[in-house]
């Protein structure tokens, strides 16, 4: 699986519960000055997952109040960015003349090379929650100067490539053990491109971005777009390049060094959805008509040729040997 640290304090005796989880996030961010009402019984969890130059950290907390003050900045300066999905509670965070208060399911950037405070709440009798990904600066393919106006500034993660960013950090950091430890570095990649482009779309300044940042940044929101699209038999190469305002030339050349064209895609992506559905239990009810329809497939016997040409059987057979 991939390089992951686990840590929940609730098995520490409360003497070293604090100082055991404060380690972890020392680690993986920069030294902060840290205050909370719980200290003396601090209960959280932290999971820190090895990207290779991407750090992520999935961590819950009790309220608590973080300060990075410049003898901190001057004694210790990784040289690193914090991109940080606020996932449950509400924070406010305060760095370089900007202040905002932060949402849950909202990030906020910020440069570890500067001082900064944050305010974290749990709400409810649950803990707050976030989850940091940690990047070099040097690895930020925009200039320090543009990325610096979005310090400590709230991005909704419900759109755009907040939206890519914010549902590919939970997968990771969820469930590290279905990655290889060979795919962190291809992993880590993806997870730059996705902060880079996320940033570069607040700024609206995708032409800073390289060339070839941009363009997989695009192919990762074609795929996304794909995924949600799937049971729309109108889902086709044309509307996918009018919905992303490309011509449909440029769309066939940004997939033409990928496994897949993007008919190819949208078609293996369909049958997929269609062959786990045929042996999930709580669908065995369901006729194999109605299962090709929901995923695109309204022509009963093109369904039927496709997924015997796919998988060597037809869909009951594979049905049938699924229960």
């Amino acid at each position: 699986m991939l390089p992951c640290q686990v840590l929940d304090t609730s098995l520490l005796p409360p003497r070293d519960r604090f100082a055991c989880w404060y380690e972890v996030i020392e680690s993986e961010a920069a030294p902060a000055r840290i205050s909370s009402p719980h200290l003396d019984d601090f209960v959280a969890q932290a999971k820190s997952v090895d990207l290779g130059n991407v750090k992520l950290a999935g961590l819950r907390y009790p309220t608590l109040d973080t300060t990075r003050t410049s003898k901190l900045v001057r004694t210790s300066q990784p040289d690193n960015y914090q991109f940080v999905l606020t996932t449950a509670g509400d924070s406010a965070i305060s760095q370089d003349r900007n202040h905002s208060a932060v949402e849950p399911a909202s990030f906020t950037f910020l440069d570890n090379c500067r001082p900064f405070a944050g305010r974290h709440r749990s709400t409810g009798q649950g803990l707050a929650g976030s989850i940091s990904v940690v990047i070099p600066h040097r690895t930020l393919p925009l200039p320090a100067d543009k990325a610096r106006r979005l310090l400590a500034t709230s991005i909704p993660s419900d759109t755009g490539m907040a939206a890519l960013l914010a549902q590919f950090v939970h997968r990771i950091v969820r469930y590290p053990e279905q990655y290889q430890a060979s795919d962190a570095v291809v992993l880590g990649a993806v997870a730059l491109d996705l902060v880079a482009g996320t940033l570069a779309q607040h700024l609206d300044a995708a032409e800073l971005l390289p060339g070839e940042v941009r363009q997989r940044t695009l192919r990762m929101k074609i795929r996304s777009f794909i995924e949600k699209h799937l049971g729309d038999p109108e889902l086709t190469p044309g509307a996918i390049a009018a919905a992303h305002h490309v011509s449909l030339r440029s769309l066939h050349r940004l997939f033409e060094g990928e496994e897949f064209t993007v008919a190819e895609l949208i078609r293996r992506q369909r049958l997929e959805r269609c062959r786990r559905d045929l042996v999930t239990p709580l669908k065995a009810g369901q006729p194999i008509h109605a299962i090709a329809a929901r995923w695109g497939f309204p022509d009963k016997a093109h369904f039927s040729r496709l997924f015997r040409a796919t998988y060597g059987m037809s869909a009951q057979e594979y049905r049938e040997r699924g229960r």
